[in-house]
């Protein structure tokens, strides 16, 4: 059962991630470049660090995401929202600081609570953009990582804080992107 849970897993990394990325290029959706890298990067220290802490292969939806992110960050290069606050900056600057804990520590925990904290400052712009604009992201990329997040949280091999808190926090954004996109009104900012 735990493998075809992780299977229906990752197969919603694919089926949210493939239409973000194709309205990505049709100019549907704007994605935020930085937000995006650092999305990219928490998502690496976070695979890295559930893996070393026991998730086991619940991992591997984690994964499979990444890759999704990797790709939509490059994408979002070209394709993605232009002229991002200079404060948005900072929040690039904090998340490669986050990397350093396990650096000195050898213990991912500290440094996957640093780079969660870090995604979720990350996702601030974003959120932020899809209040405003809501027409500029689409909610099924965001309702299918409620629903991953939630199948990796019911397979983990070990639950710590370490392999729980990415995605009891992506849980809780992500809805909030659900929210914002299929209830808010565009706004003049």
């Amino acid at each position: 059962m735990k493998e075809i849970i992780i299977i229906f897993a990752s197969a919603l990394a694919v089926v949210g991630n493939i239409p973000y990325l194709l309205d990505v290029v049709r100019r549907r959706v704007k994605p935020h470049p930085y937000t995006w890298l650092v999305w990219t990067i928490v998502s690496f220290v976070v695979f890295f660090g559930a893996l070393e802490k026991g998730a086991g292969t619940a991992v591997i939806p984690i994964a499979v995401s990444e890759v999704f992110t990797l790709i939509i960050f490059l994408f979002s290069l070209k394709y993605g929202f232009k002229s991002p606050p200079k404060r948005d900056k900072y929040f690039l600057a904090v998340a490669l600081l986050g990397l350093i804990p396990w650096i000195l520590t050898k213990d991912p925990t500290i440094s996957v609570i640093v780079m969660v904290s870090i995604d979720l400052l990350g996702f601030m712009p974003t959120l932020y953009k899809t209040f405003c604009y809501p027409k500029s992201e689409t909610w099924l990329l965001y309702g299918t990582n409620v629903l991953r997040h939630s199948l990796i949280l019911s397979v983990l091999d070990s639950y710590n804080l370490a392999t729980m808190l990415h995605s009891i926090v992506m849980i809780i954004t992500n809805a909030i992107m659900v929210v914002f996109i299929r209830t808010c009104k565009e706004k003049k900012v």
